[in-house]
This record gives structure tokens, sequence and C-alpha cells, in this order.
């Protein structure tokens, strides 16, 4: 028996558990070396790996790199079969740590090209959804990367939650990219791990040592981090509303990934509270199709952590915002999602919970659903 079972269910976030030279097969020669990823120490005490590889219940079984499907794409497919998920966005881990920080966009763009080239050949299966990743510092490069991504079969375009270089990501020279993803119905995403940390430096200072992250190593969020984790998604966000992008491009679709969903209805209420104190004299404001909150709701799904209050969310803003995500094999989704998700769900009905495992995601991916025509 599959773990998910007897509905439909779409799981917005997995990822690969990329081993040190991913990305080398598939970039340009000159690259090959850049690309290859040189990981510090773990600070994590050391994981015995299982003597046989774990199938049934694995998703209470080893996460990280020893997960069944990690970084094997054949195991993937046997694995979401046994998930009983019906499509899967896969996301990278680690890929783009040689090159996400570069200052040379040579080498910025042919990291972002090698990773999509490497994430496609991973999402063989159609129910591999793959992720690609597009720094927007460049409009014509972006544009590019993201045309060649679509060729490859990539199904979402991962975009940093940053300032394009010295532009809004709202700015009239990225037009033709947010038309070529309204145009080819794919969504683009934010997600944890690209330019999504706030916290200056600075407030790391205490005086105190380094206290271990979620997990006990090094690696991951601090407490400092999740409190400010949102804030660069918000500020994206409330761009490409004020920018007028989306009343620009309406049929263009997005998701904002492991930022969790806690802050979502404050910052609806914080967007149409700005808009009525300003719209009276901002123009750009009073040009806009609709309150910034539902201009949100149009365009823009969440996903919530398994550990938040779902059904509070749902409940207070809508069914229509939120979706399902495991981020599996990262030991962040738990070894049971669906059940944490559905303690909070009382009281709610069937197409609530319809909207949250299955409906939202079609809509953000622009799939038909089955038995629906076109």
């Amino acid at each position: 028996m599959p773990y998910a079972a007897g509905r439909v269910f779409h799981d917005a976030d997995s990822h690969v558990m990329e081993p040190a030279d991913w990305l080398v097969p598939f970039a340009d020669a000159a690259m090959k070396d850049r690309l290859l990823r040189r990981d510090p120490p773990s600070t994590r005490p050391p994981v015995e790996a299982p003597t046989e590889k774990i199938i049934e219940g694995l998703i209470g079984g080893p996460k990280g790199r020893l997960a069944y499907g990690a970084h094997d794409s054949g195991e993937r497919i046997r694995a979401l079969e046994e998930l009983g998920f019906s499509s899967q966005l896969v996301f990278p881990t680690s890929a783009l740590r040689p090159f996400r920080t570069s200052s040379d966009q040579d080498v910025l763009y042919a990291g972002a090209r090698a990773a999509n080239k490497a994430m496609a050949a991973f999402c063989r299966d159609p129910r591999l959804l793959g992720v690609a990743y597009v720094p927007l510092d460049n409009p014509d490069r972006a544009l590019e990367e993201a045309q060649q991504a679509i060729a490859l079969g990539c199904r979402a375009i991962w975009v940093p939650s940053t300032p394009a270089g010295d532009k809004s990501p709202g700015h009239p020279d990225l037009d033709r990219f947010w038309a070529l993803l309204a145009a080819t119905r794919t969504p683009f995403v934010l997600h944890i791990g690209a330019g999504s940390r706030t916290m200056p430096a600075e407030y790391v200072n205490n005086g105190k040592p380094k206290s271990p992250d979620l997990h006990g190593g090094g690696e991951n969020l601090r407490f400092k981090d999740y409190v400010a984790l949102p804030h660069s998604a918000e500020m994206f966000l409330g761009a490409l509303v004020y920018d007028g992008v989306f009343d620009r491009q309406p049929d263009l679709r997005g998701g904002v990934i492991e930022y969790g969903a806690y802050w979502v209805p404050g910052f609806l209420r914080q967007m149409d509270m700005g808009a009525r104190s300003f719209g009276r004299t901002d123009p750009y404001l009073k040009a806009l199709s609709a309150k910034p909150s539902e201009i949100i709701r149009r365009h823009v799904k969440f996903t919530p952590f398994p550990g938040e209050d779902a059904g509070y969310l749902i409940r207070d803003s809508g069914a229509d915002l939120y979706m399902f995500s495991s981020d599996y094999p990262h030991p962040e989704g738990t070894n049971d999602p669906i059940a944490r998700f559905e303690r909070t769900f009382e009281g709610l009905g069937e197409a609530d919970r319809d909207s949250f495992y299955r409906a939202n995601f079609e809509d953000m991916m622009g799939m038909v659903p089955e038995g629906a025509t076109q």
C-alpha cells in the first residue's frame, strides 16, 4: 500500500541529494573543474548506512543521502510509486553551491545551464517534474536559459528571491522572461536557499559559540534565520505586484516553496493596508487590477511546513492558497507529513482537502485535471 492513498496527491517540494560531481558531465569543458563541488567538512555526527535499502515505508525511513531514491533516478521512480504521489516537483539541494554566488556571469549562467541539464536527465519519468534554476541578473541570459530549460523538459523555473542584479524583478527589461513563463504555463518558484536569508551577518555575532542547526549539525537554518526566512519572498512578491507583472501577464503562476506559510495571512493584510494608505496618491497602486491580496490569490500558491497549523491558514485566508509538500528526502519533511497536516484539518470539507492535496498544484502547474478537457 503506498504511503499516500485514497485521493490524488501532488508533492510541491522534493529534492535530489547530488553527489559532488553531479554537474561535471553536463558542464562545458572549460567549466568542469569550476563546477565540481568541494564541500566543507560536515559537523554532523556520522550516520551508519543501512545494510539494505528501505523501500516499503520509506517516508519514515532514512533521509538525506541515505534515502532510497536520493540521487539515483531509477530508484526515485520506484520511490515515487511507494510514496503514492501522482507527481513531484524536484529541486536541487547542493548543485547550485559552486556557482550561485559567483560575480562572474559566465560562471553563473554556465552553472545554471549544467544544473538544468542534470535535472532534466534525472527527471526522465513524466511524474518527476524537474525544477530549473535561472538567475535574473542579466535579462537576456535569463531568457535564454529559461528557453533552454523549458526545451529540456523542466517544468518550473526557480528564481532567486532577490533583486535582479541592480533591478527590481518587475523591471520592464524582464518582461520577456515573465511572458515566456506565462505563455508556456511554466511557473516560477521561490525556494529557501537562493538568496532567501536576509539576516545580516552581524546578527550572528552575539558573543557566543554558534549553535547547532535544526538537526544538530551546522549546514541548515538556525532560529535567527528562521525568524527572517519569509522576508525575501515578501519583498520579491511585493515587487511583482506593485510593478504590475501579474497584470501584464495574467497567465503567470508561481509558488513559494519551503518558506512555511504562517506569515502569509499577515503579508496579505499588510499589502492591502499599504495599498489603502498609499493608493490615494500613488499612480502605480491606482493602476493595479485589484487589491494586492487578490492579485496574489490569483497567481501564487504557498507550502506550509508540516509543523504549522495548515487548517488555521485555510480557515483564515482561503483554501485556494496552500499546497501539500513532503520535502522528501530532506528530514524537515518529517516521517509523516500527511498525518501532521490532517491533525489540523478538523472541520474542513472534502473540497478544501482536494484543493490542498491536488487542485492548487494543478492550477500552479497549468495541468488539466484527470477527466477534464482543454
